[in-house]
């Protein structure tokens, strides 16, 4: 009888533990995001600056506030779309975000500076909305003082992200929850 009493009352106390007894849905982070890059190895770059340099002038609101060029490596087989998120983890009020794109073509392989901002470009990219609460880019503003740190990550997904212009990150991040099938991050610096 002990024994009965032992399975019926341990046996949903482990499975639930386990996460078989849970329906509950986790949004991640960009950066548990980021992890899922299991399948290649993707690189992201431009041509305006190298990884962990500064970003120049010209792509901040300290000068033109446009999008710099980015381009990425063939992404893993199986890709349908990519996203793309930039974010400044350092600023004071905490993580800001600059720029949401979304439903980029899988035959995509680079952006060229100064995306329009725009909720849906002549390319069919559509863009979401930054914690400056617009549409498209909002390039690095910090207060003065201390250097930021600016990551801009591309996701390589297994779906076409086909979702409505205006998505915040929290919500792209929910919507392409599974979907991640590979990441590349490039980051740049820039203080006032």
């Amino acid at each position: 009888m002990k024994r009965k009493i032992y399975v019926a009352f341990f046996l949903p106390l482990l499975l639930w533990n386990s996460g078989c007894g849970s329906n509950k849905k986790e949004v991640r982070d960009i950066n548990d995001a980021s992890r899922d890059n299991m399948v290649g190895e993707m690189v992201l770059k431009s041509s305006a600056f190298q990884d962990g340099e500064v970003i120049p002038v010209r792509y901040t609101c300290s000068g033109e506030d446009i999008s710099p060029p980015l381009e990425w490596s063939k992404p893993p087989e199986g890709t349908r779309g990519f996203a793309l998120i930039c974010e400044d983890p350092d600023a004071p009020s905490g993580t800001w975000i600059h720029w949401v794109a979304y439903r980029i073509s899988s035959e995509t392989l680079s952006l060229d500076e100064g995306v329009p901002p725009v909720e849906e470009t002549s390319s069919g990219m559509r863009q979401g909305k930054n914690d400056f609460n617009k549409i498209g880019y909002g390039g690095p503003c910090p207060p003065p003082g201390k250097e930021h740190r600016y990551f801009f990550r591309i996701f390589a997904l297994d779906e076409a992200a086909d979702f409505p212009a205006g998505l915040t990150k929290g919500e792209l991040l929910e919507k392409i929850e599974g979907h991640i099938i590979g990441s590349a991050q490039l980051m740049g610096k820039f203080s006032r």
